[in-house]
């Protein structure tokens, strides 16, 4: 990935946020066919092994558990916050029309060796935590009990764990710091009105950043 300096991010906390926060990941492998891409939802581990460990499950229809071996490297990536920026925006515009339009985005691009994990017990530990986070909101949280034992157990056995150990995470947030102070206000004005609220606030965080 292409990262100029002023969009690198290279905080360890910074990337696992975005990692959490928008964790359907995009899996490639290099498989026999070519690269391959799969969308899972993901878990990180921050703490096991030196960059962390995420854990997700497949269809067990998905090839892919078949046609990777363990050890094989593979990338994930995270996409943040993100959208499109007008030039009609910046109030400098009018002044110079030396402006043309951009993408805003945050991106995570964690690189790791796959592991196949077919045992029941680690695919309940992983469902139960995908379970527990993503239900924590709820007025009334599901959990895997809530289900009868064999529909649940009928479940387990069509899906496959794997577990990705982290060798590198690289982060970038292109998010308008290379911007005079008059026309990122443009920007993130505009981006508020429009209800995009994640996105202006990650600029802003960027941008508090780039001063410090």
């Amino acid at each position: 990935m292409y990262i100029p300096s002023l969009f690198a991010e290279s905080r360890a906390e910074e990337l696992h946020r975005i990692m959490c926060e928008h964790p359907l990941g995009m899996l490639v492998t290099h498989r026999a066919a070519g690269l391959e891409a799969d969308h899972l939802p993901f878990l990180l581990d921050a703490d096991r092994g030196p960059q962390g460990t995420l854990h997700a499950h497949v269809a067990r229809a998905n090839p892919v558990w078949q046609e990777v071996r363990d050890g094989d490297p593979v990338l994930v990536v995270f996409r943040g916050a993100q959208g499109y920026i007008s030039p009609n925006w910046y109030p400098s515009k009018p002044e110079t029309h030396r402006h043309v339009p951009t993408w805003n985005y945050e991106v995570v691009h964690a690189h790791g060796q796959i592991r196949v994990r077919d045992d029941e017990k680690f695919l309940r530990g992983v469902v139960g935590r995908l379970t527990r986070t993503h239900e924590a909101d709820q007025p009334r949280p599901w959990r895997m009990s809530d289900a009868p034992a064999d529909y649940l157990s009928d479940m387990l056995a069509q899906i496959v764990g794997i577990e990705v150990e982290l060798t590198r995470i690289e982060g970038k947030r292109k998010l308008s710091q290379n911007r005079d102070e008059r026309d990122f206000e443009g920007a993130t004005q505009a981006l508020e009105s429009r209800g995009q609220h994640d996105l202006a606030q990650a600029m802003l965080q960027a941008k508090e950043r780039a001063v410090k």
